[in-house]
């Protein structure tokens, strides 16, 4: 029984672990996302890392890339920088794997 016991919680703290360290990947994802969009948008300096922030902030509105996607959608409309819905996700998708790389390397 004890074994069991072992082996439950061994698989309960690696979950744990698991989640976390995908919460670390999808908020650096987001980091490198705002900091592209701001790059776009001519913002540089303190004032990208302000925005890539708020980028991450923004994945906390709902479960999902939606609200991130909307954020930077809006924001890009907002200044003018033409580019596809098509493209902002595929960046997504490629600074997912940036970012996996960089949390696992620490």
């Amino acid at each position: 029984m004890a074994g069991f016991d072992d082996r439950k919680t061994g698989q309960e703290g690696k979950f744990a672990h698991d989640q976390d360290m995908e919460f670390k990947v999808m908020a650096r994802r987001n980091k490198l996302l705002g900091l592209w969009a701001a790059d776009l948008m001519g913002v540089s300096g303190d004032a990208a890392d302000a925005y890539a922030k708020e980028v991450v902030i923004s994945d906390l509105e709902e479960k999902g890339d939606d609200d991130v996607f909307r954020k930077v959608r809006g924001d890009l409309d907002a200044k003018n920088v033409e580019m596809s819905d098509h493209r902002i996700r595929r960046q997504m998708e490629e600074l997912l794997g940036t970012a996996r790389e960089q949390v696992m390397n620490g």
